[in-house]
């Protein structure tokens, strides 16, 4: 995306209203992390997004993903973490079908009768904005 697309007025607006800065803690975590699912939830829905949103959410995963690297993780078994992240964002089962690509496999993943595999990683990773180390 070339700069000259972006409306400097627009984006401007975008930035004031999200306040995007090197993130310090969980609190600002969240909010970005809230602001991207928003906007994915959009896509998911049919709709698109502007250039200015799509320089918008680059930014954000560039910050998430600085964060995510710094931040060292307890050592808590994958499943725990999947089922913690679906509690928090109010997910089910249903949901996380386009990542498992089955009911069967789904449900198989998340009763721990299955192991993830490394499509279904990236793909969670890619779902939940965060490292893929979370789920290894």
């Amino acid at each position: 995306m070339a700069l000259t697309e972006i409306s400097p007025r627009k984006y401007g607006k975008l930035l004031a209203t999200t306040l995007p800065k090197v993130i310090e803690n969980r609190k600002e975590f969240d909010r970005y992390v809230a602001t991207m699912e928003q906007l994915d939830r959009r896509v998911e829905n049919g709709g698109s997004l502007s250039p200015e949103e799509n320089a918008l959410v680059a930014l954000l995963e560039r910050l998430i993903q600085d964060y995510d690297d710094r931040v060292e993780l307890p050592d808590v078994p994958p499943l725990q973490i999947l089922q913690y992240l679906m509690e928090q964002r109010g997910l089910r089962q249903a949901d996380l079908l386009p990542i498992f690509g089955s009911r069967s496999v789904t449900s198989d993943v998340i009763n721990g009768k299955r192991d993830f595999s490394k499509a279904h990683i990236r793909r969670l990773a890619e779902f939940f904005h965060v490292s893929p180390q979370v789920f290894l």
